[in-house]
C-alpha cells in the first residue's frame, strides 16, 4: 500500500526558515534509509505559504484565486514523502524513527490505489488509470518486503 506522511506546518515553518545543517543530515540519514528499504517513492519540503496560492472552486463554477500567505498553520502542509509500505502499522514504526523533535505533527493517510475500484468502474476504465500511472512512473509497486 502506498501512504502519504505529511509533516504540518508550524508557526517557525511558516517564517520560511530553512531547517539547520544537523537537522538536513539527520533528516538526509533517515532517508537514505527509507530509500534503502525500498519504502520511499517520493519526499519534499514545501515552502512557506506565503509562496503559495489557492483556488475556491464554488458550485457556481467561479474560480477565486488567493494569494498566501494563509492564515491557520495547523491546517498547512510543510512537506511530505509517499512510502509503500504494507500495512499502516509498518508506516507507524517508519516515522517512529524520524528525526523529528520539535513538537511536529505528522499524519499517516492511504493513497487510493486502482483495485480500490474495481466493482465501481469499468475495466477498460480501470486499465486506463493503471496505464496512465504507468506512463507518469508512478504506478503501483508491490509493497517491499
Amino acid at each position: 500500500m502506498r501512504v502519504m506522511v505529511i509533516i504540518k506546518a508550524s508557526k517557525e515553518s511558516e517564517t520560511g526558515r530553512l531547517p539547520s545543517e544537523q537537522d538536513l543530515r539527520q533528516m538526509s540519514a533517515f532517508n537514505d534509509q527509507l530509500v534503502a528499504a525500498g519504502i520511499m517513492l517520493a519526499g519534499e519540503g514545501l515552502k512557506a505559504s506565503s509562496n503559495g496560492a489557492r483556488v475556491r472552486f464554488d458550485k457556481s463554477g467561479k474560480k477565486t484565486v488567493i494569494d498566501g500567505p494563509f492564515a491557520e498553520t495547523k491546517e498547512l502542509v510543510a512537506g511530505f514523502w509517499v512510502w509503500q509500505v504494507k500495512s499502516k502499522e509498518e508506516a507507524i514504526e517508519w516515522l517512529m524513527r524520524a528525526p523529528f523533535n520539535n513538537g511536529e505533527e505528522v499524519e499517516i493517510r492511504p493513497l487510493f490505489e486502482v483495485t480500490d475500484f474495481e466493482g465501481n468502474f469499468s475495466q477498460e476504465d480501470l486499465d486506463a488509470e493503471q496505464a496512465q500511472r504507468r506512463k507518469s512512473g508512478y504506478a503501483e509497486r508491490p509493497a517491499s518486503s
